[in-house]
């Protein structure tokens, strides 16, 4: 049955993708009028997690950002669909590498210096990816939870790795970390997702409790690599770029949760600076800290 749903939508899916861009956002305005004010898709969801995250803003101010969120949210999710038969000059014409960020990771190449990059899911995250390894000399791994359904999965996998980035299970991050040290490569992690709250750190984030993973951080002190921070700004509808700095490099000390601190604060303010660009449908604070968890993980 899965796969027979999968065959009747890939067709679809692929229509979709072929589309020129600006028939593919007049699409995305229809979408948005049926998610939005038809389904009303995680709606209460959204306006609480702004109404926590910004709560000197008012009820009118929240609202524009939540209806701005939801245009980029259509926008985003047929931009991943457009993934699948985008060029490569058109992939770098809507998804830029910065000046900046470029030289950094040219840099860090010269040096042969293997690299963990982290972020959010702010921007479009996914056609990060591709511009990083069509324009950068290290080998692109980006850490990812598999689909349950193995059709929509291999989807998934084909979009991400059209442009030479390759995926690595969460589940073998470190095992495969050590097995590709010996090439050129930088390793991605979104780290804005949900942990289990008794092994998350916890700090505060946009103003509430938040559990935040630390796999970035513990990576970091045993691979011994530098940590770079990667944004992607929306400069206009459809078009982004690449930004990025270097957070940290080693040797690391024993402060627990300081890179864990350090790149979540800097997720949290470009949050501030671009509040519609950020993932709030996700149920970010669905945890509470349990009564025996400080800031330090267990």
């Amino acid at each position: 049955m899965a796969f027979v749903a999968y065959a009747i939508a890939l067709p679809f899916i692929y229509m979709l993708s072929i589309l020129p861009f600006r028939v593919l956002y007049l699409l995305s305005d229809a979408f948005y009028v049926v998610i939005y004010h038809a389904l009303g898709y995680r709606k209460k969801t959204a306006l609480e997690n702004l109404r926590k995250s910004f709560p000197d803003k008012s009820l009118e101010e929240l609202h524009k950002i939540r209806k701005a969120f939801y245009h980029y949210l259509c926008d985003l999710f047929l931009e991943t669909f457009k993934t699948l038969t985008i060029t490569k000059r058109s992939m770098l014409k809507h998804c830029s590498m910065d000046v900046q960020a470029q030289q950094l990771f040219d840099d860090l190449a010269k040096k042969d210096e293997r690299i963990i990059i982290v972020m959010g899911h702010y921007g479009n995250w996914e056609w990060a990816g591709n511009t990083f390894s069509l324009c950068c000399k290290h080998q692109l791994y980006v850490i990812y939870h598999p689909l349950k359904n193995k059709y929509y999965n291999r989807l998934l996998v084909n979009m991400r790795t059209r442009f030479g980035t390759k995926l690595i299970p969460m589940h073998e991050t470190f095992r495969e970390m050590v097995k590709n040290r010996g090439e050129l490569n930088a390793t991605a992690f979104i780290a804005d997702q949900s942990p289990k709250p008794e092994a998350a750190y916890w700090m505060e984030f946009l103003q509430q409790d938040t559990p935040v993973f630390m796999g970035t951080e513990k990576l970091a002190q045993k691979m011994k690599y530098p940590i770079v921070y990667v944004t992607v700004k929306k400069l206009r509808r459809g078009y982004y770029t690449l930004k990025a700095e270097l957070l940290t490099t080693p040797p690391y000390g024993n402060n627990i949760g300081a890179i864990t601190e350090a790149h979540t604060r800097k997720l949290e303010s470009d949050i501030r600076e671009q509040e519609e660009t950020w993932l709030w449908t996700h149920r970010r604070w669905k945890h509470k800290r349990p009564v025996n968890v400080s800031t330090t993980p267990l």
